[in-house]
């Protein structure tokens, strides 16, 4: 008898595993499918750029990279990310942590604004900050008055690339925390746990890899930014160039090598992303 239930019950489970399996043709026609476009739109490309980037020899490689100019546009993508990235944790923690823990009203408009850099384009977004902070904008003349630069100088780089990549951490954080719940969060405080308290030993420990997960997405978007910080820069030469502008400039200039010397460097940050998202998805899904 206890042969016959047994049977009964793994029977159900094969037929379901039986629905859910297409035929192996069907299977290796998708694979197939998959790795052939990843091939032609991913691998080759990659292995184009540093093929390229090395056409002339390593040597020719590491003159590109260390240009004065282009050391300067390694620097500020360096500092723009160093102010963007943990503006928009702070940014995204509170965002996350508002929908997620409180009931208000105009909790929908909220989400709706933290989605906007998404549906706007990034030149458009950086349009925004000229017609805001440019010499005939809303605040020019009064910034031109006291002396002060925001286009065409490193605030408005920092400005537009902070504006892009504002919903990234909060956009891993908020169906994260939606799903834990906050059973964990009201016994802590039940038991007499301060605010702060309840945040770092019980909020936190539950949101951590979400939160690395958002700010390796933070840090990649806003290294790699082109869009928006092309409209604001003014393409200084080693004043206002990031490193996909100075990319660009060599691109046009026709120094075909020392442009892809220098992509390979954010093909390389690319990769480095990759490998850090694969490592969060693996230890998060443990």
């Amino acid at each position: 008898m206890h042969g016959v239930a047994g049977l009964g019950r793994t029977a159900p489970r094969a037929r379901r595993r039986q629905a859910l399996t297409e035929p192996r043709l069907v299977q290796w026609l998708l694979i197939g499918t998959a790795m052939a476009f990843l091939g032609f739109f991913l691998f080759v490309p990659l292995l184009l750029v540093f093929a390229k980037a090395f056409s002339e020899g390593i040597g020719a490689w590491w003159a590109a990279v260390r240009d004065p100019v282009a050391l300067a546009a390694i620097r500020l993508t360096l500092l723009t990310a160093a102010i963007a990235v943990p503006v928009n944790l702070l940014f995204g923690l509170a965002a996350a942590w508002a929908v997620t823990k409180f009931h208000f009203r105009g909790k929908n408009l909220l989400v709706t604004l933290i989605d906007l850099p998404f549906a706007v384009s990034p030149v458009v977004s950086g349009m925004i900050y000229v017609l805001m902070f440019g010499a005939h904008g809303v605040l020019g003349p009064w910034l031109q008055a006291h002396d002060i630069k925001i286009i065409f100088a490193v605030p408005g780089i920092v400005l537009a690339t902070m504006f892009v990549t504002s919903p990234l951490v909060a956009r891993e954080l908020i169906p994260l925390m939606q799903g834990q719940g906050n059973d964990e969060e009201e016994a802590a405080l039940t038991l007499g746990a301060s605010g702060w308290q309840t945040f770092r030993r019980v909020s936190l420990p539950k949101i951590r890899w979400g939160l690395l997960y958002g700010i390796v997405l933070c840090n990649a978007r806003a290294m790699g930014e082109f869009g928006a910080v092309s409209v604001v820069s003014g393409h200084i030469r080693g004043l206002t160039t990031t490193l996909p502008l100075h990319v660009e400039i060599l691109y046009n200039e026709y120094q075909f090598a020392a442009a892809f010397a220098v992509a390979s460097l954010l093909t390389l940050l690319a990769l480095v992303t990759l490998a850090l998202k694969s490592l969060i998805e693996w230890r998060t899904s443990r």
